[in-house]
């Protein structure tokens, strides 16, 4: 380039002549959603896919330069045997497992929620919001739901192999079997199981406590598609914390005053204090030892 061409672009630089550089457009990434996961992603009755994780995503595509093309919503079986085949490049709301980290990558969680027993609220052989751990060893040979595939899946026949577990395709339908007397019991997330119960007017139900097993939730795409994940997760770090709370207040607010909310949320909302009181006293013994090198350093030791 001579020096009167090199001037005359510095020129149009500088008076703003030149095009602004086009913004890549958006990578389109087809998301299979589950059909009855509420109140993280599910379909309503016009089908519509909705929930806490819809809304996330809708929120963190954008900021990571991604245009989500929404799959018919399916069981979570058929969601992650689509993503194996190629069929699909992202679902939501999923719990990682050594089984699905063999295909598929993961995002960091986005929200943690515990499972729990729930029983007939007329069942007087489970003892009622306890331990579930503790009531699910009084079931020994009787049917307990759980969803097929689903992480709890595998914790739950490990830890209690004496249960008849009884695989089924999604909560609501665990949930119903244990209305209807098809199951003594079932193995749900607290939000799920206060979700699905007030949707379904299932008001006859109740919690006999936590499992043991806590689902923390995040996104995944299939391994060759692991790029997705540093985008995914960059966007998940700058989401403003005021918007994240939002999104689970407007899913998971309505649901605190469910009883099958109540023992685990209380619970986990006594480790929150805890770890806020902890990281108090931290920051005050950091805060007098900074004030106390700052004071030394101010007035140094006088040598004699």
């Amino acid at each position: 380039m001579t020096a009167g061409r090199r001037r005359l672009l510095l020129a149009a630089l500088a008076l703003g002549a030149l095009p602004p550089a086009q913004a890549a457009p958006p990578e389109i990434v087809r998301f299979a959603p589950e059909r009855d996961y509420g109140p993280f992603v599910f379909a309503d009755d016009q089908g519509q896919v909705k929930g806490l994780s819809v809304d996330l995503l809708a929120r963190l595509a954008p900021a990571a330069g991604l245009q989500l093309q929404t799959l018919p919503p399916a069981p979570l079986a058929q969601q992650l045997a689509l993503l194996r085949a190629g069929g699909a490049d992202l679902v939501s709301s999923l719990r990682p497992t050594p089984e699905r980290a063999e295909y598929l990558a993961f995002t960091r969680p986005y929200v943690n929620v515990p499972a729990i027993l729930v029983v007939r609220g007329t069942d007087a052989g489970v003892p009622q919001r306890a331990d579930g751990r503790a009531a699910l060893q009084q079931l020994a040979g009787r049917a307990v739901a759980v969803g097929a595939g689903y992480a709890v899946e595998g914790f739950a026949r490990e830890r209690f192999p004496q249960v008849a577990w009884a695989p089924v395709p999604d909560d609501v339908q665990a949930l119903q079997g244990v209305r209807d007397g098809r199951f003594h019991a079932a193995v749900v997330d607290a939000a799920s199981a206060a979700f699905i119960t007030q949707r379904h007017r299932m008001g006859t139900l109740s919690s006999a406590g936590p499992v043991g097993f806590d689902y923390a939730l995040s996104l995944a795409v299939p391994k060759a598609r692991a790029d997705l994940v540093q985008r995914l997760d960059d966007a998940i770090v700058a989401l403003p914390l005021q918007e994240r709370s939002e999104i689970q207040q407007r899913w998971m607010g309505p649901l605190s005053g469910s009883a099958l909310m109540q023992p685990p949320w209380h619970r986990m909302a006594g480790w929150a204090a805890a770890w806020l009181a902890a990281a108090a006293l931290l920051l005050g013994v950091l805060w007098h030892r900074r004030r106390r090198r700052a004071a030394r350093e101010a007035d140094p030791p006088t040598l004699t």
